[in-house]
């Protein structure tokens, strides 16, 4: 206990996010938490985007889904979103993408586990979107893998970060429109030779980073579905969310 009073003498908690004074370890200050754009109240029921919503909907109410959604017809069964991607969302995304802040994982799993709890069920399996071989030899961690494993202890799940691989080396999906964003991801997701028999019969909890076409996540949803996966759920830090 005393080695502990001095190590928090020497090193006080510090916001996530701006390092201000915090009462307590991987927690945001008032001001981050206020930028910071949670999503709660409804949300569309595969993807995870906020909805307007007249009043709370009746328990054999059809779950809303979004127009995009209905137009895609997605492989996956549902999805929840934590943040909306902007602001705050956005700096803690890409710190944690690019800026090696490895730290904010911890926060964000716990985020994470209040999206995805409607969607965890006892014979979960958590698995990350993968990077492709020669971009995580760059970046030095596929982020999402990350992201999944702490949101398994988090919730006392299984997590197998090597379900998927990337079978070749995508361009970057920055700048392509929704159906090239598709057409880029064909086939370029399976499952390991290794590890396919672990999806085999279970359900299937996909972890990714952000969402915006849900492209990749789609292409990772058809390889666990083509490798005997009973369903398919979706999860991301954040979602990038249309205007107006």
């Amino acid at each position: 206990m005393r080695l502990q009073g001095a190590i928090r003498l020497l090193y006080p908690p510090a916001c996530s996010v701006c390092n201000a004074p915090v009462t307590e370890d991987h927690a945001l200050c008032p001001a981050c938490w206020r930028d910071t754009p949670f999503i709660t109240g409804t949300v569309c029921d595969q993807c995870g985007t906020p909805l307007p919503s007249d009043g709370p909907a009746d328990a054999d109410q059809t779950p809303p889904v979004c127009d995009e959604c209905i137009a895609l017809a997605r492989p996956w069964d549902r999805g929840r979103a934590a943040l909306v991607y902007g602001g705050t969302a956005r700096r803690i995304v890409l710190d944690i993408k690019h800026g090696d802040r490895l730290e904010l994982i911890r926060p964000a799993a716990r985020w994470l586990a209040g999206a995805a709890a409607p969607l965890l069920r006892p014979e979960t399996l958590i698995v990350p979107v993968p990077l492709h071989w020669t971009r995580l030899l760059r970046r030095r961690f596929n982020q999402s893998a990350m992201l999944a494993r702490a949101l398994a202890a988090a919730t006392g799940h299984t997590a197998c970060p090597d379900l998927l691989v990337r079978r070749r080396r995508t361009p970057s999906q920055g700048g392509h429109d929704r159906e090239a964003r598709f057409r880029n991801l064909e086939g370029a997701i399976g499952l390991h030779p290794r590890r396919a028999g672990l999806a085999r019969g279970r359900h299937v909890l996909l972890v990714d980073d952000v969402m915006t076409s849900g492209a990749t996540l789609a292409a990772a949803a058809d390889a666990c579905l083509a490798g005997g996966a009973r369903s398919v759920d979706v999860v991301v830090l954040a979602r990038v969310a249309k205007d107006g």
